[in-house]
Formats: C-alpha cells, structure tokens, sequence
C-alpha cells in the first residue's frame, strides 16, 4: 500500500484493495490511524458485505443505540438527507463519547454522492493538544470530563454520561490528545465547581480545537472510504449548500487490538 500524508491531518491509501484486506493488512493500518488520524481509500467501489467485512478485521463492530441502521445490514447505520425539508443539523463531535468505551474506530461508504457540496470534516486533536498554551495545559492536566448524550431517546437503562480525560493518551501509543466533543455534550471538567466556568473552558478548547487552520476538509468522491480513529480527531459534515441526495453508510469497530 501506499500512504500519502494530508494536512492538517489525515493520509491517502492507494494501491490497497479492501476486497481482500488481510488481518496483517489491518493491523498495519491501525498503525496509521493512529499516526494519521484518518485514512481516505478513494476509488473502493465495494458493496456494504466487503465494508462490513474490511471493517470486521479490526475487530467486533458496535452500533449505536437510537440510530437508523441499513436494511438488511444491522452493524451500519444510514445517515442521509434524503427526504427533508431542512439539513441535517452537525457540530464537531466524537462518536458516541458518553460511553464508557466509545469506538475505536469509525468509517464512512460512500453511497450518493451529492451534485455540490457535503464535505467531511476533521481536526487534528494530537496538534490541539501540543499547541495548547502552557498555562492552560498545565491546569486541566488530570482532569476529565464528564460527556452526556443528546439527540438521541435512549432507554432507562442505557448508558448515557461517561468520564473521559481532557488529554486523552492513544491505547495503542500512549501520544497525547485533546479529547473532547460539542460543548453542549461536555457538560462538565473535574475541579471546576462553577459551571459556567466550565463551559467558559469548554467553548475554549472547543474553539481552539476546531481552528481552521487545524481542519482537514474531505470532498466526497464515488467510491470513497474513509476511516478516522476516534481517540484523535473530531468530525463534522458540512451540510451547507448540499445540492442533491447525500447517502453514506457507517460502520463502528468496538475496540482497538491492544482492548480485544
């Protein structure tokens, strides 16, 4: 294979068939996910049984509860503008943080491609976390955050706030990152009493972490994959000035190798 860096963030496959990927194959991919953030397979024009079963060498894949998932395909679920009267409404986030255990990984099959517009975006957490001002750095080093569910109608029993450091260490290489998600599921940083100081920080961190100049900007082409790892980067779609249908399928991997 061959891996091309982007900047900010991210890399290209090239000369990797996801038809016939390999446990070996994954295993040197993760290593990339984690170095890289996201990996684009452009030209991977695989039917969701291939999808499922590239993404299954990385490990058990999860679904989130309360999403819509594909007909006839109960690991992915469908995300899609097709039929509504207003877009789909996205803010930078990490999957399903409210988990004591959020996906290792997540990927993206492009199905429809829409005429204009619809882009994916990512940031590059390990460079938020570098680039953060020491003194700041300094005062949230130990804490965590408390990420609570929204958006979704969840049963009483289901897992709905979970704590997470605010400089999250990778399970497979121990690289720092700022680890967080939209402000209003990051609901709390330990130590910080007062709650509007809190969400004063958060909108900071947020802010800080979703700067242009740290965002990587995915045009969605026929055929694309594309795989981030949830520990390190932040995305978002752009549902601004989409013309015509947008249809991706997504699927989740549970835990990184290192986890089982």
């Amino acid at each position: 294979m061959n891996i091309a860096p982007l900047e900010p963030v991210g890399a290209v496959v090239t000369d990797l068939s996801l038809t016939d990927i390999t446990a070996s194959a994954a295993a040197c991919l993760a290593g990339h996910l984690a170095e890289h953030g996201v990996l684009v397979f452009p030209g991977q024009h695989v039917d969701n049984d291939t999808f499922v079963g590239f993404l299954r060498q990385f490990g058990d894949l999860t679904f989130t509860v309360g999403e819509t998932p594909v007909a006839g395909h109960p690991d992915l679920n469908l995300i899609s503008n097709v039929g509504r009267s207003t877009p789909p409404k996205s803010t930078f986030h990490v999957d399903t943080s409210y988990v004591a255990q959020p996906p290792a990984y997540t990927a993206l099959r492009a199905v429809t491609i829409p005429e204009q517009g619809g882009a994916t975006l990512f940031t590059n957490q390990y460079r938020a976390y570098q680039t953060l001002p020491d003194e700041l750095r300094d005062r949230l080093d130990g804490r965590t955050i408390t990420h609570r569910v929204t958006g979704l109608d969840l049963d009483e029993d289901a897992e709905t706030s979970a704590d997470h450091p605010v400089f999250r260490e990778h399970p497979l290489t121990g690289r720092r990152s700022l680890y967080l998600s939209t402000p209003a599921r990051c609901v709390a940083i330990s130590g910080l009493d007062d709650s509007t100081e809190s969400q004063v920080v958060m909108r900071m961190l947020f802010e800080h972490s979703t700067s242009e100049d740290n965002t990587l900007r995915h045009t969605w082409s026929a055929g694309d994959i594309v795989m981030w790892d949830n520990a390190c980067v932040l995305h978002k779609a752009d549902h601004s000035g989409v013309v015509g249908d947008r249809v991706m399928h997504r699927g989740m991997v549970a835990a990184y190798p290192e986890a089982g």
